[in-house]
């Protein structure tokens, strides 16, 4: 094989190594956020104690506050000396708080032991590090101040063992000293908290308890606070008793060795890799948690804004357009170019539900592009004087479309898919708009006519609810940035101008109207003009369906990208139409996944009540937005069901497809057209319900 060649097939594979790139991402998103959940006591929080299932041992109950050595149920204690106040601070550092306590200290000249929880010793490490340079010691409150005596054998090591590695990491020790969270005095080491601390002391540290609230200092004293404002007043207060000599850490109280012992250059990084990832955990959290914001009110707008542009869409249709005169009605003949590859299925569907239309100045031009079936002879067999049947190469969709209009005999030309079948008067309701001189495209309305099962469902609501209602709001935006392959009307003369149809991208239809807007004609939605087509059945055709249609717009997109600096018509439709694509069908999907994932996080991790009200009242306004969308087009709301499980699958299916037509743009893939099996459904809903009689717009 050539170089040449191997260097164009290279570029025609689909990109691969993005979906790894996406599933490591999500992988270590979701990771972090779980990991971010347990540390702020959301998972497994192990909040509340166990009750006591025997009382403590005689050893402990007898015992003084700080536990040296426990053997059994034999246990070495110690009681702080009289006239002596060790003071201890459980959880923190409080980046209030523990500032505050530490100023108060320095002022009296006195030490305090500060038990940490690691999770915040690894969000305020400035704050580790200030307290040991002033002379306190550290002792571990666990990492998340779990009760130990609930929490599994594998939970009990983490909590001591991340505690240890974010001291290292944050000051470069690791600390002898363990004050179990929920306890007190050590007659409350009762229970499965006596087993806890029977673990912990064979791991070799000394756990401190306190002495009764009311003992008095000249006794000597273990005093227990937490970082809190009630402490900080308690503290002075303390500091202020005549009864106190000394008021100092526990290991100094005692005369034992420093708490505080030096760890290697090895475990110190890797400390400083815990508290990393916590930081950027925490970051990621509070920026995901305003980007959610940013954009649920960013769905929300857009949700107004389709109800609104659709409401004064509406009412647009009911009188002349400003400024605009009265316009006459549209009788001149009609050239319909069908372009049909392998379409035996519908083919003479199609033609002859033109042939059945209302305006019957028309002719069919069916340009075969190569097909391998009867596409062909089944339109030639239809005998009627108005149907040519042009054949072809297989060259592409553009290029049949180009052939096709260049054998059209009337100024009015109006394409149309082969497996699309149109209702008997949407020919001529949908060349109405072609009066206004200004106008050089219309839009008709896509209707899906497969619609049975759960996905056909779903793209029904999609077509009624998302492109339907968009296109209104496109008219009144003046913005519309396709005219559907299934049916839109255009002058010959604006075709012509603009070169006919482009074949530099694989979303012609959305090509040809950027390109119509840039040579200063306007595009309009008629939504009487119904046309039913036949959409994917299985979710490997949609995905190849959508991956062809995702990819052509991204080509359309950067290749009319300078018409936002043009004025005028052209600089207008861009400004809009382009941002509103840009921002709604590449950047949101792009990051969806992770939104989806931060979502779920939420509803399982924080607060469940909420962000489950938050979301069902979304998913409200989305059902009554797309029930409003549904009687607009005279369906019936019974659809409307289905909505909800569209988000769970539909949704993430559409994601992957903007992913995958990006990555695969960046790459410079080549994709080649992407055909769906036809089965001939298109007009399968129409048999069944037919539609409710309309009246026609003036405009």
């Amino acid at each position: 094989m050539s170089r040449t060649v191997r260097r164009r097939h290279a570029r025609s594979r689909e990109p691969r190594g993005h979906w790894r790139l996406l599933a490591l991402t999500l992988c270590i998103v979701f990771a972090a956020l779980l990991f971010e959940g347990w540390t702020i006591h959301e998972v497994d929080a192990a909040k509340s104690r166990l009750p006591c299932t025997r009382p403590v041992p005689r050893a402990v109950d007898e015992s003084g506050p700080v536990l040296r050595r426990i053997s059994g149920d034999d246990v070495k204690s110690s009681a702080v000396p009289a006239r002596t106040a060790a003071l201890t601070y459980d959880g923190g550092p409080d980046p209030v708080w523990t500032p505050r306590l530490l100023d108060l200290l320095r002022r009296h000249r006195a030490h305090a032991t500060f038990f940490l929880f690691g999770a915040q010793a690894a969000r305020h490490p400035e704050l580790v590090r200030r307290i040991l340079a002033e002379g306190h010691e550290i002792g571990s409150n666990t990492y998340t101040g779990a009760d130990l005596g609930s929490s599994s054998r594998v939970r009990t090591a983490m909590e001591l063992t991340l505690t240890q590695k974010t001291l290292a990491g944050a000051a470069g020790i690791r600390t002898g000293l363990l004050r179990m969270p929920l306890t007190t005095q050590v007659d409350t080491l009762c229970g499965a908290e006596w087993k806890a601390a029977q673990r912990a002391a064979a791991d070799g540290y000394v756990l401190v308890a306190a002495d009764r609230p009311d003992r008095d200092p000249k006794y000597g004293v273990v005093r227990q606070f937490s970082q809190t404002d009630l402490a900080y007043q308690e503290t002075k207060d303390l500091l202020g008793n005549p009864h106190a000599d000394r008021f100092t850490t526990v290991t100094d109280a005692l005369g034992m060795p420093a708490a505080d012992t030096p760890v290697s250059a090895a475990e110190r990084w890797q400390g400083k890799a815990l508290i990393w990832t916590t930081t950027a955990g925490q970051t990621f959290t509070h920026a995901m948690t305003w980007v959610l914001l940013a954009l649920g009110l960013l769905g929300v707008v857009r949700l107004l804004m389709l109800t609104v542009f659709a409401r004064a869409h509406v009412r647009r249709l009911t009188r002349p357009r400003p400024g605009a005169p009265w316009l006459r009605e549209v009788n001149a003949p009609v050239t319909v170019l069908v372009p049909a590859y392998n379409e035996e299925a519908g083919i003479e569907s199609t033609v002859r539900s033109l042939l059945a239309s209302t305006h019957p100045y028309l002719e069919v031009i069916v340009i075969d592009d190569g097909s391998t079936d009867r596409t062909a002879d089944l339109a030639t067999w239809i005998d009627d004087p108005r149907v040519r049947v042009i054949r072809q190469p297989n060259s592409g969709k553009a290029a049949a479309l180009n052939t096709g209009l260049a054998h059209s005999s009337y100024d009015i030309v109006v394409m149309v898919d082969a497996d699309t079948v149109f209702e008997d008067d949407a020919l001529y309701r949908l060349i109405q708009p072609l009066a206004h001189p200004a106008v050089g495209a219309v839009s008709g309305n896509t209707k899906v006519g497969n619609r049975r099962g759960l996905l056909g469902r779903w793209q029904h609501l999609e077509y009624v609810f998302g492109f339907n209602l968009d296109r209104r709001m496109f008219e009144v935006l003046e913005c519309m940035p396709t005219v559907p392959g299934a049916i839109g009307a255009f002058r010959r003369d604006a075709l012509l101008g603009v070169g006919g149809v482009s074949e530099d991208t694989l979303a012609e239809d959305t090509d040809l109207t950027m390109a119509l807007w840039r040579a200063g004609w306007r595009v309009v939605y008629e939504e009487s003009a119904i046309a039913w087509t036949e959409v994917p059945t299985s979710l490997g055709q949609l995905w190849r369906q959508r991956y062809r249609w995702c990819y052509g717009t991204l080509q359309a997109m950067w290749k009319h990208r300078g018409a936002v600096l043009e004025v005028g018509t052209a600089g207008r439709f861009a400004r809009r139409g382009l941002t509103y694509l840009t921002l709604f069908q590449v950047l949101l999907p792009l990051i969806a996944p992770v939104v989806d994932l931060f979502a779920l996080y939420g509803v399982l991790f924080t607060d469940p009540v909420r962000s489950m009200g938050v979301w069902l009242a979304f998913l409200a306004l989305q059902l009554m937005c797309a029930g409003y969308a549904l009687r607009l087009d005279g369906e019936k709301l019974r659809t409307l069901w289905s909505l909800p499980f569209q988000l769970f699958v539909y949704r993430q299916l559409m994601y992957l497809v903007v992913i995958q037509s990006v990555f695969a743009l960046l790459g410079g893939t080549r994709l080649k057209w992407q055909r769906m099996q036809r089965s001939g459904t298109a007009a399968d809903q129409q048999l069944r319900e037919p539609s409710a009689p309309r009246v026609l717009s003036s405009r």
